[in-house]
């Protein structure tokens, strides 16, 4: 598995409860700061994360995306 943290910015209040209706979103919490949201993803493979990044960005009020990937 590859885990990685997605930090989003997004206007949107509610944006840290709609991250997790995505299926790889283990975990999201509001947040204080530069990004409102952060959303913790595991994944088979790497692309995995692409493709839960892309999903994030489809959600209307989101902003922008970065990206950390956990190293063991």
């Amino acid at each position: 598995m590859v885990r990685a943290i997605i930090l989003v910015k997004s206007p949107k209040k509610l944006i840290a409860a709609k991250l997790r209706t995505i299926e790889s979103v283990i975990d999201s919490f509001p947040t204080s700061g530069q990004f409102d949201a952060i959303a913790v993803i595991d994944v088979k493979e790497l692309i995995g994360i692409k493709e839960v990044a892309t999903q994030i960005h489809k959600i209307n009020g989101v902003d922008r995306t970065e990206t950390m990937v956990e190293v063991q």
